[in-house]
């Protein structure tokens, strides 16, 4: 079921999600949104850090994929490294 409510924004940018909805999303303090605006529109879509089942699902995959590229330990090392300049 949608629920429609409006809100403000302070003099500081920050915007109060209505009770109504927080409790329908099931939204709690801390919980973090990617944020789209685009002409008058401003989409909020919650996002959340994926559960363990799912995190080992895309470590699995990733290194699948990368046994698939030809990658080693080392050159991944190599390329951090590097990104976080250092030697």
């Amino acid at each position: 079921m949608n629920t429609l409510a409006t809100t403000r924004m302070s003099s500081k940018g920050q915007i109060v999600i209505p009770e109504a909805i927080r409790k329908q999303l099931n939204l709690k303090a801390g919980a973090q949104f990617i944020i789209v605006g685009e002409d008058d529109v401003v989409i909020l879509k919650a996002i959340a850090a994926p559960g363990m089942d799912t995190f080992d699902t895309l470590i699995k995959q990733t290194r699948h994929q990368a046994k698939l590229a030809g990658l080693k330990r080392a050159a991944v090392a190599k390329a951090v490294s590097k990104t976080r300049g250092r030697k």
